[in-house]
């Protein structure tokens, strides 16, 4: 459906409709960031740091069992993924935002940031902003579009943006450049606009307008400075590909053996990288999202040395508490480490005393790690109420994402906008994968595996142990042993085992290339030996994206 389009007998598409849900989007989201944020930051994570060491040690661990709880028994065993779901649904426009975990992980993200768990609190506000945003486009669908659904995601995904950073210009800029790596959602922009200020407007009402990140004075900068600056930008986009490996090898060490067995063994990682910290730093610096860590690194009288071990120990930490199951977000943790790679640069090119290379690290590394220059830029300019910054920012974002080539922390992203089929070959096989498919047990009876390959639109049902893929049987498979038999035949002797797979690293366009060169229709989808789904050419082929 093209833009503009309103669904044949539907609503016809109101821009006043829009404007006026966007802002109620934003305002109902700007209230509960600012309960979230206080909740969190001003009552439970302060607690923690200002609590005896032996607390601060074993706060993360408690956060992280009970985030794990959460999401088992009250998200109904959903991921910790949470801007990461954001992405998800703004691409898979035939299905609905889940609103089902929302409480859940909510409630774990509580636990793991209360806990002194090194994430962000974007994450969480990002989530439930676009969770804000799918409520009301169901409460409204009579009034829209099936399109609009979209609209209010972004809207609502801004506008967490917005309020948890003070920062409504970044907050819609992100919204509207984080589903693609070298393009924006432009039709999104407008409504994430709307939501972003009504957001902030309401967010700073309730606290405060200060800048997020103080920078004393207005540094200056010279040729020699933005020649740094270039550096800089190399330096980040090295960085930043290093963090994206680390976090994805986290990803699936939770993905295949997260719940309580890890999050045990995360937190009591956790706590004793916090008893470091203490004996290093003298300071919590490991703990929290560590803005406390930026303002202790710009001090010049860090050694550098020291600002070495903590640039390695939060990537480390952030990667035992992403593995570990904890609910944050990325943004944070990306901005800490550029923040600290900046004061590296700046001490090696003697400019130590300034805060102009941390900031301009956060620009580039930021940018690099979620593909989002404009929205780092932007960031830095109002995080810390100095546009000054812009120029050398530009110049070490550009280096930065040159150096990443196609790598990013989302696996959802796309690469860009274009014509249908040009886009879908070129995106992830990550982004299309169909993952409503049955999964059945080797010792299951042909009679459960027929059931079971019924129930869903792909016809199949793939044998697994332990989350290890083994085989694939469709109908045909089925239905090619004798009916009299179905109760005594064990799925795995109907299975087909010879049937290629592919890796979540695929393009879509190399995967429809191998189904051509077999005759296949759809291949199985596989995270190293897991199995993910399933990627069809039916459904690549119909696919629309015009809303986008």
């Amino acid at each position: 459906m093209s833009d503009g389009q309103a669904a044949p007998g539907g609503p016809r598409p109101r821009p006043h409709r829009i404007v006026l849900l966007a802002a109620l989007t934003g305002a109902v989201t700007g209230l509960g960031v600012a309960g979230f944020e206080r909740l969190v930051g001003d009552q439970l994570y302060r607690s923690v740091r200002s609590a005896p060491v032996w607390v601060q040690a074993v706060a993360p661990l408690l956060g992280l069992l009970v985030a794990a709880a959460c999401l088992r028994w009250l998200a109904g065993g959903a991921s910790p993924a949470t801007t990461e779901t954001y992405i998800r649904s703004f691409h898979e426009r035939d299905r609905a935002f889940d609103l089902r975990p929302v409480l859940g992980r909510l409630l774990a993200s509580i636990a793991t940031l209360g806990g002194g768990v090194p994430l962000g609190y974007e994450g969480p506000a990002i989530y439930l902003g676009a969770a804000v945003g799918a409520v009301v486009r169901r409460r409204t669908a009579r009034w829209l579009t099936a399109d609009d659904a979209k609209l209010l995601l972004a809207a609502g995904a801004a506008a967490g943006v917005a309020a948890i950073f003070k920062a409504p210009a970044t907050g819609a800029l992100f919204a509207v450049e984080v589903p693609y790596q070298a393009d924006l959602a432009r039709r999104m922009l407008f409504p994430a606009l709307i939501g972003a200020a009504v957001s902030y407007l309401t967010y700073v009402s309730l606290v405060d307008v200060s800048p997020l990140l103080r920078v004393a004075g207005s540094p200056r900068f010279d040729l020699a400075d933005l020649g740094g600056a270039a550096v800089l930008g190399l330096a980040a986009g090295i960085g930043a590909r290093g963090f994206v490996w680390l976090m994805h090898r986290a990803e699936r060490v939770q993905h295949r053996w997260g719940g309580f067995r890890l999050a045990l063994i995360g937190g009591v990682a956790l706590g004793a990288g916090a008893l470091l910290a203490h004996h290093v730093f003298h300071q919590p610096l490991l703990l929290g999202p560590g803005y406390e860590a930026i303002t202790w690194a710009i001090d010049p009288s860090r050694a550098v040395g020291l600002v070495v071990v903590l640039l390695l120990l939060r990537a480390v930490a952030t990667a035992v508490a992403t593995g570990s199951g904890g609910v944050g977000g990325m943004f944070v943790p990306l901005t800490v480490e550029g923040a600290l790679l900046g004061r590296l640069v700046g001490s090696a090119l003697g400019r130590s005393g300034s805060s102009l290379f941390p900031i301009v690290g956060v620009a580039a590394f930021l940018g690099a790690g979620y593909r989002v220059p404009l929205a780092s830029i932007m960031f830095v300019a109002e995080s810390t109420g100095r546009p000054g910054f812009v120029v050398p920012a530009l110049i070490a974002g550009v280096v930065a994402q040159l150096v990443m080539d196609g790598s990013s922390l989302s696996r959802w992203q796309r690469s860009r906008r274009g014509g249908v089929l040009t886009r879908q070959r070129s995106v992830p096989v990550s982004a299309a994968v169909e993952a409503d498919v049955g999964r059945i047990g080797p010792d299951a009876t042909v009679h459960e595996a027929f059931w079971s390959a019924c129930g869903n639109r792909h016809r199949l049902v793939a044998v697994v142990a332990e989350g290890r893929y083994l085989g694939l049987a469709g109908l045909d498979d089925l239905l090619a042993v004798d009916r009299e038999r179905w109760d005594d035949v064990a799925v795995r002797d109907a299975m087909r085992v010879d049937t290629p797979t592919v890796g979540l690293e695929w393009t879509v366009g190399r995967a429809l290339d191998l189904m051509e060169s077999i005759g296949n229709d759809a291949l199985p989808v596989l995270d190293g030996t897991d199995f993910v789904g399933v990627l069809a050419k039916a459904d690549v082929l119909d696919a629309e994206d015009g809303a986008h």
